[in-house]
């Protein structure tokens, strides 16, 4: 049994299939969804900075005295069809979800006892989106369903006056954090747990490790649910089950510690934006090169989209996601279940990075930009006459290659017309016996 310590918490095993799955689909939907301007921190971008632009366009848009809580009543959700979203997740290719249950904003998307009259069954869509979601995705996809949970409340008068008590006080997490986390628990059974937003208080006032060392222990999803790193000030990239340690994360470069990197296909938001143009969005060769490089890193990529406040996954992020599986239809094998290699990227040509099959003792080499000569230098493996040998994902003959020296070598590509090419966007050669 884990006890609620650090220490005790810390040296539970992550669960394997995690680490296996290696790509997750984020999704930021709530009341934010509504004005869908700027950004998901609207409310406090709004009302606590008064920013300009978020002030101005509340005095062109609303009448004067409107509250962020008369937003509630308009997210309607109306178009929401958790068997096509479910069906859009499983064409992404990705292996698990994670929803947001509660943003900073308060307002639950279940029909939680303890967010009374701000939660999606009591107001606006009269639906419980987190049930609805977890039964079409566990129903029709294999994908592993996750919650993300904020712990704090940007406006909520009980985290207010406990903050003002310098979180001496605990009225706030007793009575509303933690019953919440133990209810979605209990109730959908996630196999992640995605913490937030632990407004500047320690782990103590949260009682996180107490929260965990049940979820570890007790709960239904003992034996396979993940958590993250956001448990309190302090405790991101230090401590939990896989580390975020700070949003768009990607080192370049190996970690000791199971981490994740989670970003965003909008450049700058989570929630959906009703003004984000063409170019906010990520194209699909920046997020074939974000999943290869944190993947030979070790990390897992949660790829974040933003449903509209009537429940629609917008074309451009539906279209990315598709593009992403078919991607992954080909290049699957460098991704999913693998392990980082010696090296994580090559010394002679930039743009390739390497995965290891364990399963098939494969090295995967895989390389974002098709070189004009037709010819691949590789400075990493050290292959071996008459056993080495090169394949292309997804194109059946073997390739030639040159041994260079005691390491590297040299590969011909195939020639092959962009028509003839198995995927587009970054292509993996697989090599068989190389040292």
């Amino acid at each position: 049994r884990y006890e609620p310590t650090w220490g005790s918490l810390d040296a539970r095993p992550l669960p394997a299939w995690f680490d296996e799955a290696k790509f997750g689909v984020f999704i930021h939907w709530g009341v934010f969804s509504v004005p869908s301007f700027g950004s998901e921190w609207f409310w406090w971008y709004w009302q606590k900075e008064k920013r300009e632009p978020y002030v101005k366009f509340m005095d062109t848009n609303y009448p004067p005295g409107f509250k962020y809580e008369d937003f509630g009543p308009l997210f309607t959700a109306e178009f929401f069809d958790p068997s096509q979203w479910a069906d859009i997740l499983k064409a992404s290719g990705a292996k698990y979800i994670v929803l947001t249950s509660k943003h900073h904003e308060g307002f639950t998307l279940w029909g939680s006892k303890y967010s009374w009259n701000w939660n999606a069954v009591d107001v606006g869509p009269k639906r419980d989106l987190v049930a609805e979601l977890a039964t079409s995705v566990r129903n029709r996809t294999d994908l592993h369903f996750g919650l993300y949970h904020s712990l704090f409340e940007w406006f909520n008068p009980l985290f207010l006056e406990d903050a003002t008590n310098a979180f001496k006080t605990r009225k706030f997490p007793t009575s509303k954090s933690l019953p919440e986390l133990y209810e979605i628990v209990t109730k959908y059974q996630p196999e992640i747990i995605w913490s937030d937003g632990d407004g500047n208080a320690p782990d103590t006032y949260w009682n996180s490790t107490g929260f965990l060392a049940w979820l570890y222990n007790d709960s239904p999803v003992r034996d396979t649910v993940v958590t993250n790193d956001r448990w309190g000030a302090g405790s991101i990239c230090a401590h939990g089950g896989f580390y975020t340690c700070s949003d768009r994360y990607n080192p370049g470069h190996l970690l000791p510690h199971k981490w994740e990197n989670c970003m965003t296909i909008d450049r700058s938001s989570w929630g959906y934006r009703r003004d984000a143009r063409l170019p906010d969005y990520l194209a699909i060769e920046d997020l074939v090169k974000q999943l290869a490089e944190t993947v030979s890193c070790g990390g897992n990529l949660l790829m974040n989209i933003g449903p509209t406040h009537d429940g629609r996954i917008a074309v451009v992020f539906e279209e990315r996601l598709r593009q992403v599986g078919a991607w992954l239809k080909v290049n699957g094998e460098a991704i999913y279940g693998t392990k980082p290699w010696r090296a994580q990227n090559d010394t002679a040509t930039p743009g390739v990075w390497y995965t290891f099959s364990p399963k098939e003792g494969k090295v995967n080499a895989i390389f974002l930009s098709w070189p004009v000569s037709g010819i691949l230098e590789l400075g990493e493996p050290r292959a071996k006459l008459g056993e080495t040998q090169v394949k292309l994902a997804g194109h059946k003959e073997l390739l030639k290659w040159v041994a260079l020296g005691e390491k590297g070598m040299v590969v011909a590509l195939p020639q092959l017309t962009p028509q003839q090419l198995p995927c587009q966007w970054g292509w993996t050669l697989q090599l068989t016996d190389v040292n």
